[in-house]
């Protein structure tokens, strides 16, 4: 499970990944649609027990600010060759966005063999995924977008499906209304649904 996390203030990036450290926990995605994203990345970062990753990374800038906020990962809504070049120039991880086999195709191109399929749900969920795991066979997805707990099980059961994407158990009026007990509870939840230990 990766929760893809939309925070409006830095300040609450500590409780949040206290939060989802304590629901069982040890990855996140912060993205950058909001001003608060890179000091959000940088004060999870120096948690030291999440390993933080960018997300909604549109530019070579974008990029290159997150990495040095301390993302060890990079995740784009589409396929970006930009964002690409500098992440691999970095060493650091880019899982970029695609949604058809062309995109697919790209990233392979590119040397990469794990894409988010974005949005999931919206473009035919786990029937989807599977179809285009018959010919990309080496190519590992993480589906985001429109994910709920009651389709979990459903993506996790195709073997090319390293992790799903989700934001239910950090939905920004949790955040908002810092209820890190429930947030803590559904990430437990989640954790559990795919898998995890209770």
């Amino acid at each position: 499970m990766l929760p893809v996390v939309v925070l409006d203030d830095a300040r609450q990036a500590d409780p949040l990944g206290e939060a989802l450290v304590k629901g069982g926990l040890t990855a996140a995605e912060v993205t950058l649609r909001t001003a608060a994203g890179l000091d959000a990345i940088a004060a999870l970062a120096g948690r030291g027990d999440l390993t933080v990753g960018a997300g909604t990374v549109l530019t070579e800038e974008q990029a290159e600010r997150a990495i040095a906020a301390g993302a060890r990962f990079v995740v784009t809504p589409g396929f970006a060759p930009k964002v690409v070049r500098v992440c691999q120039v970095a060493g650091v991880p880019v899982v970029p966005g695609t949604a058809t086999a062309t995109e697919i195709q790209m990233a392979l191109d590119a040397g990469l063999n794990v894409v988010k399929f974005f949005p999931a749900q919206q473009l035919g969920g786990p029937a989807m995924i599977k179809a285009l795991a018959a010919p990309f066979r080496e190519v590992r997805f993480i589906p985001t977008g429109g994910i709920t707990p009651a389709v979990i099980t459903d993506y996790l059961a195709l073997p090319a499906v390293l992790a799903i994407g989700a934001s239910w158990m950090v939905a920004p009026e949790l955040i908002a209304g810092e209820q890190w007990d429930e947030i803590t509870a559904r990430t437990r939840a989640a954790v559990v649904a795919a898998g995890g230990p209770a």
